[in-house]
């Protein structure tokens, strides 16, 4: 019952007295006294003028009840419990001298709320009444509160007692709002015209990539940041979790997208190679903040700040910088006091040694006077001891190697940004097939060089790349550092010849030991040998010191754990090795190592350096070897030898010439075990018949598995290739690649034409959801009928499809949605049933082989092509096929015959082609004549068993003129096919398929089909 509604059962006459005796008369003044007016000091039950007890409570609320029960109407609840109603009733009235509040809080509070505050410091009366009796208590105490809070309103003292509140509230508040202006001052519009000015300039003056260090005429060194930039990955080792037990489990390698390296983190220090990006992801930041405006960026790179001496504080952050804008004075403190601010600091490894301490403490004054800010310090990994700055907060993370997608990705890009989109997809090709050259394009900086060189030599690398390594070697020794405008930052400045020096000694060492790591107490005493032959200014050119150096600066060599030294690619050991080994003339030594395949790309590079008379004395000791390997290793090595003897040069070309292009499938296969270094000597397809394009594409398919990427590169030259055979070679070799790469870049350029695509597993059948429409497809593995056609794109536009090894296939009326569908192979489904269901789909080819249940057969009126490879359970072939099919060729195998023989097949008097193999039964005069009564047929494949174990088959054969062309499988070279040469005196061609193991010569065959053109084919 509401309360509004049992003020119809309380007479409000009633009520208002009865309550108002409840409370203390009111009193003067307003109510202003050292504590809150309570509800206690109110009432008349409480305090020492006490005007009402307990009993008397008890009266009042009894004649509440006694009203609401006698008033015109139903009761509001059961007159049985009227007594304990009242007690109830007066508990909670009781209970409001016991409540801590005052009339302004209640009045706040609302009656409903008040009304609980009463129920629930009220005892337990009421625990056992009914419903209705709760529901008349709750509505009876909601409405005497009602009446309480309008007594409170009216008193005199409530007006002023508000007032005064309220009064206090808003002090309260405007003092709160001046102590947070004062932690964060509000800027003016001094700062706000300033930052619309200052966001903007930030955006456009680090929006772009400068490649220093090279020389090109038609490349601009400098694109837009927004279209080159690259999500590159960074990682962490960190405890797994904030569990208390973590720090007893061994840190964990976490990934995550550089750009988010502060999601979470204020404080970052991020490590990265020579080139690795980090400078490139301090703009990406900065261009980023400036245009969503949440906060400030300043870009400081500590190259320019240390050149002024002493490096600067918040109000000259801007002057250091070269800023040309002047903020309003105290603008930087405000926007850090505020922590607004994203202060990026960049090239801690580009100060000298003696200067990273004091940086260190800068920065940390810095962040302990501006809390709340953003920080992060970039460095090369050997720059600072890890851990340098973990103690104060900082999260490390360090810039992974590009991937594979990376590099393609990079490459997009920076040919959209170029505007040369015609470069992008021969470099692809060789960045995909040249493994040195991949080897090299692992960072942004060195896959923006490649880029730039194929640029400007209009879509050619260097001939021989030992251009594109001299270039990157002067980029990274000397010139890039050169060009940022920084000087020594060590104790010892090293010299680009110094470096080469000790470089290539460190890289031959490697070479020599067959090993791409050593210590760096190994690597400090080659240094040691060679510090002599330097003659290095300073006295503190000692080996460690040097060594130091040359692992800081270089940007070839690194320390990839404590203790460990390497080259940062591969490809520059074996450059660099090559290039000592040749200096010293070890031409012996690369010569006995040639067979080693670790040693290819130091002997092709030692050939780049050697002088004519040496190349042509390493390139004839690699072809005395004579094996297919070493003489296209020779080949291979040609690239990089622009003077050499005419004679040598001929005679490599002409020993490889034998192997490549490969001209049939065994010669491609043979071709394939040379290694992935056939990969970049395989041509087209330009200039290629299609055999030697159909060789080319199987070597490439053999090498995918062992050499992917090489393989793909060479595979996508052929996408557009017209030969069918090609093409079926492109399309069956998709499982030896990453499924959704090869779809896009070979499967989905494929000319369609004949060509049935293999979907054997889940990724595959995703990835021709992504592909252009394929009609006909050849779906493997376990399925369910309905899963079939709802894993294609569009069913209705299928019309070719094959359902090979499926146990899960049951009802062959889930094919019904395939509806244009007219070619359909159902192989070793041994659950499917329903051929009946299939003639409302337009089939004119059927292939079956492994299906329970042949019964239906006969409905599908519309068949010209019929396939059985399987027992027909009758006694005639008219039993089960089709008696109204326009069959036009038949197939009959693997045992299919045992029962029916060819009886009945006169009845199909339209065929012109018959296949019979795997035949387990003779066949008799009967069924050679029913042969003899087709009129249109002139096609005739046979089983060779039919003469080596069924003679007597053989020799009841009548004369078949009217068969034109026969053929005959699997031969072995002892069968007699005199007899059906006799028998066949029309045939115009005769094909013989020999078994693998076998090379039987054709000409042994021609004599006895001197009328026919006699083709022998292999297995």
């Amino acid at each position: 019952m509401e309360p509004t509604v049992l003020g119809g059962k309380l007479a409000s006459s009633l009520m208002g007295p009865l309550l108002k005796k409840l409370f203390v008369a009111d009193g003067p003044g307003a109510g202003l006294v050292d504590r809150p007016v309570r509800l206690k000091s109110l009432v008349s039950f409480r305090g020492e003028k006490r005007a009402l007890g307990e009993k008397e409570v008890a009266r009042l609320a009894g004649r509440l009840v006694a009203e609401a029960m006698t008033s015109p109407g139903e009761p509001p609840f059961p007159p049985d419990e009227q007594t304990a109603v009242t007690d109830a009733l007066a508990a909670r009235l009781l209970a409001l001298g016991d409540l801590e509040m005052d009339d302004v809080q209640a009045v706040r509070l609302g009656h409903r709320e008040l009304a609980g505050r009463l129920a629930d410091n009220g005892p337990l009366a009421g625990l056992y009444l009914s419903a209705d009796s709760v529901l008349f208590l709750d509505s009876a105490t909601e409405w005497a509160c009602l009446q309480i809070l309008e007594f409170f309103t009216r008193r005199s003292t409530f007006v002023a007692r508000t007032l005064v509140e309220q009064t206090r509230s808003q002090a309260e508040l405007i003092a709160r709002i001046d102590e947070l202006i004062a932690r964060a001052p509000r800027p003016d519009a001094r700062d706000t015209a300033f930052e619309r000015r200052y966001l903007p300039y930030i955006a456009e003056h680090h929006n772009h990539i400068t490649i220093y260090g090279i020389d090109l005429r038609d490349s601009p060194d400098r694109w837009p940041l927004e279209v080159a930039y690259l999500s590159l990955e960074a990682t962490t080792d960190e405890k797994p979790g904030d569990r208390p037990e973590a720090d007893h489990l061994a840190p964990v390698t976490l990934q995550l997208p550089a750009e988010e390296a502060m999601r979470g983190h204020d404080r970052v220090l991020l490590r990265g190679d020579a080139g690795s990006g980090k400078t490139t992801l301090v703009q990406w930041l900065a261009v980023t903040t400036a245009r969503t405006g949440d906060r400030i960026p300043y870009v400081l790179p500590l190259r320019t700040l240390i050149r002024a001496g002493a490096l600067p504080a918040p109000p000259a952050f801007l002057t250091a910088v070269g800023c040309p804008f002047t903020p309003p004075e105290g603008w930087t403190e405000r926007v850090l006091t505020a922590g607004r601010g994203l202060v990026l600091v960049d090239g801690l490894d580009e100060i000298p040694a003696a200067d990273r301490q004091r940086t260190r403490d800068w920065l940390l004054a810095l962040i302990r006077a501006f809390p709340g800010n953003r920080w992060m310090l970039t460095s090369r990994p050997t720059a600072v001891r890890p851990d340098w700055l973990t103690a104060e907060g900082f999260r490390e993370l360090t810039l992974a190697p590009m991937r594979r997608t990376d590099v393609t990705t990079l490459v997009d890009r920076w040919h959209a940004a170029a505007q040369a989109p015609q470069f992008m997809g021969p470099l692809l090709d060789s960045l995909r097939t040249k493994r040195d050259l991949a080897r090299l394009a692992t960072n942004p900086l060195m896959c923006g060089l490649i880029c730039a060189l194929h640029r400007e030599r209009r879509g050619y690398l260097p001939t021989g790349r030992k251009e594109l390594y001299d270039a990157a070697l002067a980029m990274l020794l000397t010139r890039r550092d050169r060009e940022r405008g920084m000087g020594a930052v060590d104790e010892v400045e090293l010299s680009e010849d110094a470096q080469l020096e000790l470089l290539q000694r460190l890289a031959y060492a490697l070479v020599l030991s067959g090993r791409t790591e050593t210590e760096v107490g190994t690597a400090e005493g080659i240094v040691e040998r060679c510090l002599p032959a330097l003659a290095l200014p300073g006295r503190q050119a000692d080996a460690p010191t040097v060594l130091r150096t040359l692992l800081l600066r270089s940007g070839l060599v690194r320390q990839p754990a404590d203790g460990v030294l390497d080259f940062v690619h591969r490809t520059f050991q074996d450059y660099l090795g090559a290039r000592y080994a040749v200096e010293e003339g070890h031409l012996d030594v690369l010569a006995s190592h040639a067979a080693d395949a670790q040693w290819e790309d130091v002997i092709r590079m030692a050939v780049a350096h050697a002088r004519p008379r040496e190349r042509a004395s390493l390139l004839r000791r690699l072809l005395t070897h004579d094996t297919p390997r070493l003489t296209l290793l020779a080949l291979a090595c040609l690239e990089h030898a622009t003077a050499l003897d005419p004679g040598v040069r001929a005679e490599v070309e002409q020993r490889a010439a034998a192997l490549i292009p490969p001209r049939t499938n065994e010669d491609a296969k043979l071709l394939a075990e040379a290694g992935p270094l056939v990969l970049e000597l395989l041509p087209g397809p330009e200039g290629l018949s299609d055999a030697e394009a159909l060789g080319v594409t199987v070597t490439a398919s053999v090498l995918g598995e062992e050499e992917p990427t090489g393989a793909l590169g060479v595979l996508r030259r052929f996408r557009e290739h017209a030969d069918l055979d090609v093409r079926r070679q492109l399309v069956g070799t998709w499982g030896r690649f990453e499924t959704e790469e090869y779809a896009r870049e070979v499967l989905d350029h494929l000319d369609r034409e004949q060509l049935f695509l293999t979907c054997d597993s889940t990724e595959q059948l995703t990835a021709l959801a992504r592909m252009r429409h394929w009609e006909s497809l050849d779906l493997r593995g376990e399925r369910r009928g309905e899963e079939i056609h709802l894993a294609v794109p569009a069913p209705e536009a299928v019309t070719g499809l094959q359902v090979r090894d499926n146990p899960l296939l049951r009802d062959l009326s889930a094919l019904l949605p395939f509806s244009s569908l007219n070619n359909l192979t159902l192989f070793d489904c041994p659950a499917a049933r329903g051929l009946a269901d299939l003639a409302e789909l337009p089939l004119t080819y059927l292939n079956c082989a492994g299906i329970p249940d042949l019964t239906g057969l006969g409905s599908l009126r519309t068949l010209e092509h019929l396939y059985l490879q399987q027992e027909i359970p009758a006694g005639s072939l008219t039993d089960l096929l089709p008696l109204d099919a326009p069959l036009g060729s038949l197939l009959l195998g693997s045992g299919s015959t045992t029962h029916t023989g060819l009886r009945g097949l006169r009845h199909w008097t339209s065929l012109r082609q018959l296949v019979l193999y795997s035949v387990l039964t003779p066949l008799t005069a009967d069924d050679w004549q029913s042969l003899a009564e087709l009129p249109e047929l002139t096609h005739v494949s046979l089983d060779v068993r039919i003469v080596t174990d069924f003679p007597e088959s053989a020799e009841t054969m009548p004369e078949l003129p009217g068969i034109e062309a026969l053929a005959v499988s699997v031969l072995n070279g002892h069968e007699d096919l005199s007899g059906l040469a006799s028998r066949l005196p029309g045939l115009r061609q005769v094909t013989l398929t020999c078994a693998a193991y076998r090379n039987l010569a054709v000409d042994r065959y021609t004599a006895l089909f001197p009328n026919a053109t006699v083709i022998m084919n292999h297995i």
